[in-house]
């Protein structure tokens, strides 16, 4: 609700794609920059408590927040600064969620478990986006503030509430800090698929990111904060039934190759969803694309748990998210010029391609955030590819052993 709310908020008093883009990577850049250590602690304490400490640092950043809106006028810096503080809050939570769960579940049932865990992101898209812009249209943001730190005070009471088994090696004496911050990437050295692999993701990464940031502009291009929210509610519905399938489907035997089959495919769905504006195009495409995301998530979270040692995860997970998204803050940076500065001149009325590109795809507000989506999708699909040309990644599940977990 909050991502959401805030998003349409930010634009709305903006009318900027950049301001948009910038809370957004705000929302991100931190998280990429501490994941090298991030990685050190969630292997070294319980993950547990890591968690929990994580979840109450983004919580107070909520609570920050929701004190600027009630007691004056939430501006931009303000959003900035605790979507920063959030991101920083998440480079601990994520590698150590992530991790845990192969010291909870059975090796031969992690497909079905990382679906299960689709599902909660899933879900929240499901419900938030249709509450989240009917309480805007009533109430303003300061509801949602409000009722997001009720959620992280649920979050942390859940934690509290369960026990994680203990690895082996967090018996042992600790080695020196800066070895252990290297600890992730030489292991991923070692392994060239999985580093391959980790190469396609920031592409991918990359091209998503303007999906991320130019969505939401090119819905307010023909639709009101109402219809966006049945649009992200169908989205929601989409990633709850890809990650039903998931749960209730484990994941191919060949992970690897239908992992970058499906993402090429998205490539193609995302493009299609800046070709026409209309709710019932865009909304399909997306509905369509964003069924397959908890499908791809799983299989390749599961792919990780099978072949990194659990006792290394928390470090490999930190590099990996940072690697994956290191091209990420430059799509932010150039997202919103690209599309205030360049591509929305292009499709306006009388713009230099409203007689061309605009026959096809239409004119006016967002149609030039349409076609730099579109070659965003073109840039995913082509990603795909050229990643199952590299043979050490299109052979990782023969040329890599799967993992041993070994706890307490």
């Amino acid at each position: 609700m909050t991502g959401f709310g805030l998003s349409i908020f930010v634009y709305q008093i903006s009318g900027s794609v950049t301001q948009l883009a910038m809370v957004l990577l705000a929302a991100n850049l931190p998280a990429i920059v501490l994941a090298p250590v991030a990685g050190v602690w969630v292997d070294r304490y319980d993950r547990r408590i890591v968690m929990m400490v994580s979840d109450t640092a983004a919580g107070l950043g909520a609570v920050a927040l929701l004190f600027i809106a009630w007691t004056g006028e939430l501006t931009f810096w303000p959003m900035i600064i605790v979507a920063a503080f959030g991101s920083a809050g998440a480079a601990f939570q994520e590698p150590a969620y992530r991790a845990s769960i192969v010291t909870l579940v059975p090796k031969e049932k992690l497909g079905r478990a990382n679906g299960m865990i689709e599902m909660g992101p899933a879900l929240g898209t499901l419900i938030a986006p249709a509450i989240a812009g009917a309480i805007i249209l009533t109430y303003g943001i300061k509801i949602i503030l409000a009722i997001d730190v009720v959620t992280f005070l649920i979050a942390v009471g859940m934690l509290a509430a369960v026990k994680f088994p203990r690895l082996m090696s967090m018996n042992e004496s600790p080695a020196p800090m800066r070895s252990q911050i290297t600890a992730g990437l030489n292991y991923l050295r070692e392994r060239r698929g999985l580093l391959g692999l980790l190469t396609m993701a920031a592409g991918l990464n990359f091209f998503l990111v303007f999906a991320n940031v130019l969505w939401l502009p090119v819905f307010l291009g023909f639709a009101n904060e109402a219809q966006i929210g049945f649009i992200m509610t169908g989205v929601g519905v989409a990633m709850v039934a890809g990650s039903v399938v998931m749960s209730a489907w484990g994941g191919p035997k060949r992970l690897v190759g239908t992992m970058i089959a499906m993402m090429a495919v998205g490539g193609v769905l995302l493009g299609l969803s800046g070709v026409r504006p209309s709710i019932w195009w865009a909304g399909g495409a997306v509905f369509a694309f964003m069924f397959m995301i908890p499908l791809v998530n799983g299989i390749s979270q599961t792919l990780w748990q099978r072949k990194v040692d659990a006792e290394i995860q928390g470090r490999v997970f930190s590099t990996r998210r940072m690697i994956a998204s290191i091209a990420s803050p430059l799509a932010f940076i150039l997202a919103g010029p690209l599309a205030d500065g360049v591509f929305e001149p292009l499709l306006v009325n009388d713009g230099p391609l409203a007689s061309t590109v605009g026959r096809v795809i239409g004119v006016g507000v967002g149609r030039g955030s349409a076609l730099l989506l579109i070659l965003a999708g073109l840039g995913v699909t082509v990603t795909a590819l050229i990643a199952w040309s590299v043979p050490a990644v299109r052979n990782i599940e023969v040329d890599i052993p799967n993992a041993l977990v070994e706890v307490a």
